[in-house]
């Protein structure tokens, strides 16, 4: 298994909406790493075109997430989400409450667009077509089929995980490998069942638990900014650590200028948990819209997430952090502007 033969020991993590870019992919991997690009928010033909970007700057091995829409989720989600006109209501509601942040940017709260697949048949077409090396799932689990037709290719696949339950529902459905996500990492909590709250148990300990429970390679993420703290990890059975807040600053990420300023702005004292960008559960320094729309949100991916791109588009455009969904984990100010390489060398297994 691929994640299983890394020396570093370090896997850059796929960062949807811009971060993540083909050079921060190709790069991460020729230092040794292993970088995944995000296939969530591409269209198909934007994400093949990433993908021959990275066959091009690099020979090294490398992986694509993908977003699994709910309609293709074959992990049992449990009752309490909303459905129907209740959904329909809550998420018109929201809408409205958006519209005064939405006229400070001169712009307007997107479209809902309920049961927008993220392009879910056509990419999983072409990474088969494509037979890239290793495919992961967020936000849900694929169906056997899906799992088999992978194998089939050679692509070896992963799920991602945030607590024992998913965990053995990944090995259960067939997945090569798990990406056990803590909860100080940044960006959004992969709850196989949107409506769930993620867990708090700590990454080492969440690490330890599902090592016992199986030999597959393990990857873990969330909130690995140090050295110290990813041989922590790696001790306690991680094949690897995964990392995405430490990179948002390197050169070869496609992260943003308002972006970047509020990462070192002192101004942002911490980060929270928050449904109020895109319905998910999801990390980013608490920003005043955080905190005036986080009790608001109602559970509902991926409505709320095209209600809110118009205004943190506009907000981008402006350079101006406001309404940014400024995804970072709890080590964020750990993360500094150096080469993709330079980071992958800090991280790296002694």
């Amino acid at each position: 298994m691929l994640l299983r033969e890394l020396d570093t020991g370090v896997v850059g993590a796929p960062m949807a909406g811009g971060p993540t870019t083909p050079e921060l992919v190709a790069a991460v991997g020729d230092a040794g790493g292993f970088g995944f690009l995000a296939g969530g928010y591409l269209t198909a033909p934007g994400l093949a075109s990433a993908i021959a970007e990275v066959w091009d700057a690099s020979s090294r091995p490398f992986g694509v997430n993908l977003f699994v829409p709910a309609q293709a989720n074959a992990y049992a989600v449990g009752p309490g989400g909303l459905t129907g006109d209740d959904r329909a209501a809550a998420v018109a509601a929201y809408r409205e409450r958006l519209l005064p942040d939405a006229r400070t940017v001169g712009a307007e709260p997107g479209q809902a667009r309920p049961g927008d697949d993220d392009d879910w048949e056509r990419k999983l077409d072409l990474v088969v077509r494509e037979k890239v090396p290793v495919v992961s799932f967020t936000f849900g689990l694929p169906d056997a089929a899906v799992l088999g037709e992978l194998r089939r290719s050679g692509t070896e696949t992963v799920a991602t995980v945030t607590d024992l339950d998913e965990a053995r529902a990944a090995l259960e459905a067939g997945v090569d490998a798990l990406c056990l996500q803590g909860h100080d990492g940044g960006g959004h909590r992969g709850t196989l069942d949107p409506v769930k709250e993620p867990s708090n148990l700590d990454l080492v300990e969440l690490v330890v638990s599902v090592r016992a429970d199986t030999d597959v390679p393990i990857v873990a993420a969330g909130g690995v900014a140090t050295r110290e703290r990813a041989d922590e990890v790696r001790r306690a059975g991680a094949d690897a650590v995964q990392v995405g807040t430490a990179l948002l600053l390197t050169p070869e990420a496609g992260t943003g200028l308002a972006y970047r300023r509020a990462l070192g702005d002192a101004a942002y004292s911490g980060t929270a948990v928050t449904r109020a960008y895109s319905g998910r559960w999801a990390r980013g320094l608490e920003t005043d819209f955080l905190r005036r729309h986080d009790g608001e949100a109602p559970a509902a991916y991926p409505e709320v997430h095209h209600l809110t791109v118009p205004l943190r588009r506009a907000s981008a455009r402006a350079e101006r952090p406001d309404l940014l969904a400024l995804w970072a984990g709890t080590g964020w100010r750990a993360a500094r502007a150096v080469p993709a390489a330079t980071v992958v060398a800090q991280l790296a297994r002694r």
